[in-house]
């Protein structure tokens, strides 16, 4: 088995990603103006639960940046959580935006190698990882767009490789509407958002964003996505 300084490697069925969800309350009551951010990625479960703990000060958050900061772990066991069963993390800014930190599970279909500690063991030069995410809003549900969720479809060590996997995730047969970016029409301007890279509508008006981001690395980089329909 290879080794990592002195750690051994292994291939994990799956990966574990610790998730950060912004809701701005401050600009929308509903709650449709919410972002998903995946912050790190880790081979086994108790790595990511010890990272998520600490997840919002990796990019540089503090306690007092926030008017309510919770973290799971050091609450009494005793007392009820009211954050959400998946929440580990749970903060509100003095402006009314909540953060929510989560762990997700995907398959690792990339093959990624990850320590015995559950460390992800990127070749050399990659500093991190980036992330086919699907964001399914549904606006026949909630007009607001408050109906939505966020998927990840992939986790590439490659921005070339997880670009290309976007363009080929959906079947354009399928909606009523499809659009890539880089066609003919959205040669002068692509109106979905940098990190996108496909939307489609389906027959019954579900919209469909594929994305490619990375993690963020500094607070001011957690921004929403500005997706439009």
């Amino acid at each position: 088995m290879a080794t990592t300084n002195g750690l051994s490697k292994l291939v994990p069925e799956q990966l574990f990603h610790t998730v950060l969800t912004v809701i701005d309350y401050s600009h929308d009551a509903s709650g449709a103006n919410r972002t998903l951010f995946v912050l790190k990625t880790h081979g086994t479960l108790a790595a990511a639960k010890k990272y998520a703990s600490h997840a919002l000060e990796a990019v540089n958050f503090t306690a007092e940046d926030f008017e309510v900061y919770r973290v799971r772990a050091d609450e009494d066991p005793a007392k009820p959580w009211t954050h959400g069963d998946g929440v580990l993390v749970f903060a509100r800014s003095f402006d009314g935006q909540e953060f929510l930190v989560g762990i997700d599970t995907t398959p690792n279909n990339e093959a990624l190698t990850a320590t015995s500690d559950g460390e992800i063991v990127l070749p050399e030069g990659a500093k991190f990882l980036h992330y086919l995410l699907q964001i399914t809003v549904d606006y026949n549900a909630d007009r607001s767009g408050s109906s939505q969720t966020t998927e990840i479809e992939g986790t590439y060590v490659h921005r070339a490789d997880a670009w290309t996997a976007a363009h080929v995730s959906l079947d354009p047969t399928e909606f009523a509407e499809f659009d890539r970016r880089g066609d003919a029409q959205f040669v002068e301007e692509w109106p979905f958002g940098e990190d996108v890279a496909v939307h489609a509508v389906s027959e019954t008006g579900q919209n469909y964003f594929i994305a490619v981001k990375r993690p963020p690395e500094q607070k001011h980089e957690v921004k929403p996505h500005s997706l439009k329909k």
